[in-house]
């Protein structure tokens, strides 16, 4: 299934996509796609019913993040070995985690707002999961059993933010909007093999980065099952995995956004999202 949350910010509702693309009501069913709505049970439930009987939404509705605002939103850097390498810093040799703020996350088309005073906002396409049952202790074997669906993210990032004064990385990847999932939350079951996915962005019609979820360091498996090792893991939570080559800052000259530009990026199967970008205002 490709499920959605479409409406205005702060109202959205619940839907589905149906065979011919149209979005399809499921606020009778579920209140929003966040917690126990996620869960294997509820996803088998919404599963079983027939678009057809659901309402049609009319029109184009904006589309909001396709999971309510999650209770953990965690990234995995450096998570290609070509993008260590244009990053200059070594492969890890386990998963390095940071935390983006709950607060940054947004609809897939929505704005991008360019911090008070940057001067280093990048881009980054990443595949986010998202969890659909606790997790915590999770053996590799059964990790993907703990995933509702896939979903992808742009990790909009601050490279000042992040890697200057006391570089800290969560300070560059946690501001308002550094945060845009969606179109949908698709479910596993339409995604063959979650490791040889295409993904791409663009700024401006200009291709960016171009890379396979094959080249990943760690894959979604050993992800999940890592994390659990440290945390528990709660539906909803989501996880975003890490980037390809290609980033504003590993281009000679290093190439940041500025108001006004373009960022279009997809993965495969998972839809494409459309951003752009705005300056800050009070």
């Amino acid at each position: 299934m490709k499920l959605v949350r479409y409406g205005t910010p702060g109202s959205e509702k619940p839907g589905l996509i149906d065979a011919d693309g149209k979005i399809r009501d499921l606020s009778a069913h579920i209140a929003d796609l966040e917690g126990e709505a996620l869960s294997p049970e509820s996803l088998a439930r919404i599963a079983a019913l027939s678009p057809a009987s659901l309402p049609e939404v009319a029109g184009n509705p904006r589309l909001g993040s396709c999971v309510a605002q999650p209770g953990n939103f965690i990234a995995v850097g450096l998570n290609y070995a070509d993008h260590a390498a244009e990053s200059n810093l070594p492969v890890p040799k386990e998963p390095v985690l940071f935390n983006k703020a709950p607060s940054c996350v947004v609809g897939p088309n929505d704005d991008v707002v360019i911090p008070r005073g940057s001067l280093k906002t990048d881009w980054e396409v990443e595949l986010a999961i998202v969890i659909g049952k606790r997790a915590s202790y999770v053996e590799e074997k059964d990790a993907l059993s703990y995933v509702a669906g896939y979903a992808v993210c742009n990790d909009v990032s601050e490279r000042a933010y992040q890697t200057e004064g006391t570089g800290q990385w969560m300070k560059g990847k946690g501001c308002p909007t550094f945060g845009p999932l969606g179109p949908w939350l698709v479910t596993t079951d339409e995604v063959d093999d979650v490791q040889d996915l295409d993904m791409w962005l663009d700024v401006n019609g200009e291709r960016m980065q171009t890379g396979s979820t094959k080249t990943m360091i760690f894959g979604v498996a050993h992800i999940v099952h890592y994390i659990s090792q440290f945390m528990i893991l709660e539906p909803g939570d989501v996880i975003t995995t890490g980037t390809p080559p290609g980033v504003g800052m590993g281009k000679k000259p290093p190439r940041y956004l500025k108001p006004g530009e373009v960022i279009t990026l997809g993965i495969e199967k998972l839809g494409t999202q459309k951003q752009t970008t705005v300056a800050w205002s009070a």
